[in-house]
């Protein structure tokens, strides 16, 4: 039996009569498309993920997954790196947002698609969330945020769903990992998600690797810091990333939490 929140957004996605869902994999989106998928034909419904040069690719692959289990037309992207964002401009987020969602409403127009849906939900209405002003610029529809749901709400559903996105772990886009100002080359990237791969493997899914230059800052959570310090002796963590490419690995005393890099930089960029 559907809970009285389910049938809610069920009955805010059905005017919409066919959508594209821009697919991250995550656990707000995979309820959006599992509910698109409840309340519209699948015909009228595909998933398109964007893959940006800081993408994490682990998200992409687990965004393939979701979708095939769901049996979702899905589509991955591939987005060459946008220059607005190349020096990591407090606005990032919304120059983000403005170029990816335009791409997703041109190639929903090109497919006979009457909307764009995202993944907002209520909580994030509280969050310094720069994007969203792009979102609303495009007119992109937001299936939870409309129904009244609230990141726990999502949580809940998504478990009664049994979708397996029900507990994971937040996302964000690498260039969170980096200072404002700092130009963004490729091999940074590469190095801050090898370095996240690493920890996760290691048992910290989660964890944040924020770059200083040679510095490799880790947040996790508070209660997780003196299991982090043991998996250096256990794992190698020190050695691992220096190896790849940092000269001094810390661990941030005060844990993880959404947004470290902007305590000194103002509230220009997005929480994460």
């Amino acid at each position: 039996m559907s809970s009285p929140n389910y049938e809610t957004l069920l009955g805010v996605i059905r005017p919409l009569g066919s959508v594209l869902v821009a697919f991250s994999g995550g656990t707000d989106s995979t309820l959006v498309l599992r509910a698109v998928l409840d309340a519209l034909p699948g015909e009228n419904v595909l998933a398109v993920t964007l893959a940006a040069p800081y993408t994490p690719a682990f998200e992409v692959a687990a965004a393939r997954e979701a979708a095939k289990s769901m049996g979702a037309r899905h589509e991955v992207v591939a987005v060459p790196f946008p220059e607005a964002v190349r020096d990591n401009p407090p606005d990032r987020c919304y120059a983000c947002k403005r170029l990816l969602f335009g791409l997703l409403a041109d190639r929903a127009a090109g497919r006979g698609l009457a909307h764009v849906c995202d993944g907002t939900n209520a909580d994030d209405l509280g969050d310094h969330r720069p994007g969203l002003k792009a979102v609303r610029e495009l007119g992109v529809a937001s299936p939870l945020l409309w129904a009244g749901l609230a990141k726990a709400d999502v949580r809940r559903l998504s478990r009664e769903r049994g979708l397996a996105t029900w507990d994971a772990p937040a996302g964000a886009c690498l260039l969170t990992r980096l200072p404002h100002g700092e130009r963004v080359t490729e091999a940074g990237l590469r190095r801050i998600e090898a370095g996240e791969a690493f920890l996760r493997e290691i048992g910290f899914p989660g964890a944040r690797l924020r770059s200083h230059g040679d510095v490799a800052r880790l947040e996790v959570a508070p209660d997780r810091i003196a299991a982090l310090v043991a998996a250096d002796r256990e794992h190698g963590l020190d050695a691992h990333l220096k190896e790849l490419g940092f000269r001094h690995v810390a661990v941030d005393l005060a844990g993880y939490r959404m947004g470290s890099l902007n305590e000194t930089a103002g509230n220009g960029g997005v929480k994460s």
